[in-house]
């Protein structure tokens, strides 16, 4: 199980890499790893702010929809353009091109209240 320590984790099982007030967000190892193969992501709420833990999107498995939970208060900016065609990437490579969103954070300091990996690791077992 990947589990980057450099990451912040929430217990919906969204990982944040937080650069100033810029951060990219998206779903960990573990959370892909139990939806399965996953074919389609929807996220439709570039331009919008939105609260912690607020949905800002969904994931389609073969089996299953779930929501994706914002990790921190902001604004969206930008969605991973290549899930719409490659929405599998989630899978192979959930920190790296399976990335989600990008977003401007309300309040940096918000991130440090987030799980560490060992936090994490201990939530998922």
């Amino acid at each position: 199980m990947n589990i980057p320590a450099a990451l912040k984790y929430t217990k919906d099982h969204e990982w944040i890499k937080l650069e100033g007030n810029i951060a990219t967000i998206g779903i960990t190892d573990f959370a892909q790893g139990e939806l399965g193969d996953i074919v389609y992501v929807e996220i439709e709420t570039v331009g919008k702010n939105l609260d912690a833990e607020a949905v800002f999107g969904t994931v389609e498995a073969v089996k299953t929809v779930s929501d994706l939970f914002l990790p921190v208060s902001g604004t969206i900016n930008e969605v991973n353009p290549a899930l719409a065609a490659n929405p599998e990437l989630v899978n192979s490579d959930p920190y790296g091109e399976g990335w989600m969103i990008k977003m401007t954070v309300s309040n940096p300091a918000d991130v440090d209240a987030l799980l560490d990996s060992e936090g994490y690791k201990t939530l998922i077992g």
